[in-house]
């Protein structure tokens, strides 16, 4: 399925981009994670397991099982971002 990510403060500093399109297996959040991490590099760095990471899913706070659907927006970024 292919999701619209957007990353926000640090994530987006680290990653180098503000959001990107994503084709993915993952049925839900945390999967759609570790894929990210699995593609190495900045990804694998930024949202490593022991990185706080906050995530909505379609302008929601959710948790990691929460489940993906097609053409879903992911927004990944720090507990405290500054406005």
């Amino acid at each position: 399925m292919k999701i619209r990510l957007r990353y926000f403060a640090q994530l987006r500093e680290t990653l180098g981009l503000a959001e990107e399109e994503f084709e993915t297996p993952a049925t839900d959040v945390a999967g759609l994670r570790l894929a990210l991490i699995a593609r190495g590099g900045a990804y694998a760095e930024a949202l490593a397991a022991g990185q706080a990471i906050r995530c909505a899913l379609d302008q929601q706070l959710r948790a990691p099982d929460a489940p993906l659907t097609d053409g879903a927006e992911v927004a990944f970024f720090p507990p405290v971002t500054g406005g």
